[in-house]
């Protein structure tokens, strides 16, 4: 098993940062790709970023790119900082993992975080 959570949401202005944190513990094995999803009220769960550990390999979202920028460390803890952030991006954010390679259907994914609020007012 692995255990995520999710911490440094919040609310933030339009235009603003913001780093979410996802700590790993248990069996971090499990956990060569870690993702974050986020979900808005009434819209399903959408891929935002993953990464590989340990090549670093990663892929985002397009509506994301150029902003956010997913990393690792070597504890296989997960980041996501998030720059000129914009009001749809107005969600729950969750850190997932999964063994194997990386994917970006949430479907894919074994274990789940339980999420942080990031709110971003215009």
């Amino acid at each position: 098993q692995v255990q995520l959570v999710e911490s440094g949401g919040g609310l933030v202005q339009a235009g603003g940062s913001l780093r979410l944190s996802c700590a790993a513990s248990g069996r971090t094995a499990g956990s060569s790709a870690m993702a974050w999803f986020r979900q808005a009220p009434g819209k399903e769960r959408e891929f935002v970023a993953a990464i590989m550990w340990p090549i670093g390999y990663n892929r985002s979202a397009d509506s994301v790119t150029g902003r956010f920028t997913i990393s690792r460390d070597s504890a296989k803890n997960a980041y996501l900082q998030m720059n000129s952030l914009k009001p749809e991006d107005t969600a729950v954010y969750y850190c997932a993992a999964r063994g194997g390679g990386l994917r970006v259907g949430p479907d894919d994914y074994d274990y789940w975080g339980q999420g942080t609020q990031v709110t971003v007012s215009s």
